[in-house]
């Protein structure tokens, strides 16, 4: 999930409580977000550009990690394939991985990545906050190195 600005309805909640693990891609908006995740199960995140002190505290810029054998990236403002921004290009110049996930546009996109060779990963919004008309995020499973079992998960942009 992304962009949450603050903002976690029942409605994708349901769906969260699924989860073995919660990985939010920035923008979280306050501490009771990230505590209310955290009693669900236990959550990955970065910060995002309008994430305050706390929150930039507690999460990194970019966070990268391995899970049953997939090589993970999580950060928030990236770009997406072939339009990636200077920061990244670094990052993925240096290490190689499986899997991209950022936040920022609250536009969903699912996409490979050809000249890298990962899946690129942008979940959306779950928030209200932003022009998008359609809140998304997205579940998954992963086993032995392979991502399995994409599911979109939307909702209206209004409650």
């Amino acid at each position: 999930m992304s962009d949450s600005h603050s903002h976690l309805d029942d409605k994708f909640l349901k769906h969260i409580k699924e989860s073995d693990e919660i990985w939010h891609a920035g923008d979280i908006g306050n501490f009771e977000i990230v505590e209310q995740l955290r009693t669900i199960a236990p959550l990955r995140a970065v910060y995002g550009n309008i994430d305050g002190n706390d929150i930039r505290n507690e999460f990194p810029l970019n966070n990268s990690f391995e899970i049953d054998g997939l090589k993970v990236l999580m950060t928030h403002i990236a770009g997406y394939p072939k339009r990636y921004n200077q920061r990244l290009q670094k990052i993925l110049k240096e290490h190689k991985y499986d899997l991209v996930i950022c936040g920022h546009s609250h536009i969903l996109k699912v996409m490979r990545d050809p000249r890298y060779g990962h899946l690129h990963l942008n979940p959306g919004a779950v928030g209200l906050q932003g022009f998008h008309k359609v809140r998304t995020m997205l579940r998954f499973k992963i086993e032995d190195a392979t991502l399995k079992d994409l599911e979109l998960i939307e909702l209206p942009r209004w409650p």
